[in-house]
């Protein structure tokens, strides 16, 4: 057999190789790409479910109207120190949860409405524990020991409401940072209920 021949069969041979793997390797690159991307939406997808969008959105006017309860109280000179410090407190820990709970609702492309149900949304729309126009008006109304005692009173409920829903958002919730809030929230506001009540035998 020529030798010349021989060399074009085997360049041929090598350049058909040659192309077949690189079909592959694109192929299989495409494949790896698209699994991938696959998965990445897939955990993105499962990153949350509806327990946590609905945590989100009820806790946030939730949270917005005990600032507003707890503004209310410290506008008094009247208060107690003591019940004045509680408020204080209040908005501490609350307002940074405020801004955590937008941004999740903000990622899961859902709209963020603070005034949603304010008020006088019944319990029953699991919302506990929020105030009604008339009930804030009251607390606005009322000064020095007797506000203390309002304030004191209608955050217990508050807060309660506020413990019944996180406490359903540890029971069905998925995105762990939510969860994690929710621990935090029955954590502290449990703890300040105990305190609260203590408030009121001393006021």
């Amino acid at each position: 057999m020529n030798i010349r021949a021989l060399a074009v069969g085997a360049t041929a041979l090598a350049v058909m190789f040659t192309a077949t793997a690189c079909g592959d390797s694109e192929t299989d690159a495409t494949v790896a790409t698209s699994t991938v991307t696959s998965e990445a939406d897939v955990t993105t997808e499962a990153a949350h479910n509806d327990a946590d969008v609905m945590f989100a959105q009820m806790m946030l006017p939730h949270h917005v109207q005990a600032l507003e309860m707890s503004d209310l109280v410290l506008s008094d000179d009247g208060v107690p120190a003591e019940v004045r410090d509680l408020a204080e407190q209040i908005k501490a820990a609350q307002g940074p949860e405020i801004a955590q709970l937008e941004d999740w609702l903000g990622r899961w492309d859902v709209p963020v409405d603070t005034s949603a149900g304010h008020h006088d949304m019944p319990d029953s729309a699991g919302m506990a524990g929020m105030l009604s126009d008339d009930e804030l008006q009251a607390l606005a109304d009322a000064e020095g020991t007797e506000a203390a005692r309002m304030f004191l009173e209608q955050m217990i409920v508050h807060h309660e409401g506020a413990v019944v829903m996180a406490q359903t958002q540890i029971d069905e919730g998925r995105f762990p940072d939510a969860v994690a809030m929710a621990h935090v929230i029955v954590d502290t506001q449990q703890q300040e209920i105990d305190t609260m009540h203590r408030m009121l035998t001393e006021l």
